[in-house]
């Protein structure tokens, strides 16, 4: 049986899916964007200070879930950007986020992200 997982303490849906849904010992992280989940606004600045919300988002999920207060446990990212011309930037912040044994992961350009962010990333992990 699936499992639905929220937390406060990372942006409210504003459709119709999950935070993260987990089964059989593996979390299914929906694409998070820059938004402050105590503000419910997009933080200010750009895709460096957006990267960081969005891991921090993804952080809280992660720790909600059971699955440790780090990113340890993630297998895989997929990451969304506006413009390729931001990778160098995300990544930097990334690298802090994921600096030893790396998840697997990709980069995509994309046309539109939802309320115009620079960066958005999904992200599976593992118990």
């Amino acid at each position: 049986m699936k499992k639905i997982i929220f937390t406060n303490n990372a942006p409210a849906p504003v459709g119709p899916y999950s935070q993260a849904v987990e089964k059989n010992g593996m979390l299914f992280i929906s694409g998070q964007i820059g938004i402050d989940p105590y503000t419910g606004k997009l933080v200010t600045g750009g895709v460096t200070e957006q990267t960081d919300m969005v891991l921090k988002n993804i952080q809280a999920i992660v720790s909600e879930a059971g699955y440790g207060d780090n990113l340890q446990n993630i297998l895989k990212c997929t990451i969304y950007l506006k413009d390729m011309a931001y990778y160098a930037d995300m990544n930097i912040v990334y690298s802090k986020y994921f600096s030893s044994e790396a998840p697997a992961r990709a980069a995509f350009a994309v046309r539109e992200l939802p309320l115009d962010v620079m960066v958005e990333i999904e992200a599976i992990a593992v118990r």
